[in-house]
């Protein structure tokens, strides 16, 4: 079993529908652990050693944040710069997370179908987060292809819970390591006939091939 370390990163989280109901569904399981790095660091001072000695204890590290200009905010990225640090996260001696896992779960206000070359933001969710997935891969951690709340601003109550229920079910699913059974380049995940348009999104994988959820109201949804 995996030890699961869930780096949230919100600056407003008073104002987010779609992050507070995934937070409010984190199974309560001992191999789970939620770290708010706003509610840690709301003066942005953050403690290197301590983080560095969470990753240590555990498998699979989450950077869950909302998608702010196509980027995460600026909390999480102070600390890749200050935590990764040449010599113990990357570099000939900088071995110390080799092996890990990374998930990113994100949340865009757009829908699925503006993230593709002829769509309104013109590159896919995955063209976007290059840079955290090389960050990663630098690091010799596997990065999994990103769990995405399309459509935020539409999203009702009902759409909400469904979000909500899949995202404790995903991280069960890797606590429980299912993630193994997964190919490791993870563009195979890609739905067929969306590959320019789709990251493998956490809908339809009923079979309980993946972390999805049985049938996803729409991709079109609100923060």
């Amino acid at each position: 079993m995996a030890r699961v370390l869930i780096l949230f990163a919100h600056p407003a989280l008073e104002k987010s529908r779609v992050h507070r109901r995934l937070l409010a569904a984190v199974p309560r399981d001992e191999r789970i652990t939620l770290h708010d790095l706003y509610e840690e660091y709301p003066d942005g001072d953050i403690d290197v050693e301590a983080e560095q000695r969470l990753l240590l204890d555990h498998d699979v590290v989450v950077w869950q944040h909302p998608f702010y200009w196509y980027s995460s905010p600026p909390l999480l990225k102070a600390w890749q710069d200050l935590v990764l640090e040449h010599g113990w996260a990357y570099g000939s001696e900088g071995t110390a997370l080799h092996g890990k896992v990374v998930l990113q779960a994100i949340s865009a206000g757009g829908g699925a179908p503006a993230y593709c070359e002829q769509g309104y933001n013109r590159w896919t969710i995955r063209q976007y987060l290059r840079p955290f997935e090389g960050t990663a891969r630098l690091c010799g951690m596997r990065y999994l292809p990103p769990w995405v709340v399309f459509g935020t601003h539409r999203l009702d109550d009902g759409d909400l819970e469904v979000w909500g229920d899949a995202w404790a079910r995903t991280l069960t699913w890797l606590a429980d390591e299912e993630w193994r059974a997964l190919p490791d380049d993870p563009d195979a995940l890609l739905v067929e006939g969306a590959e320019d348009c789709s990251p493998w999104p956490p809908v339809g994988a009923s079979d309980g091939a993946g972390p999805g959820v049985d049938a996803h109201p729409s991709h079109e949804g609100g923060a």
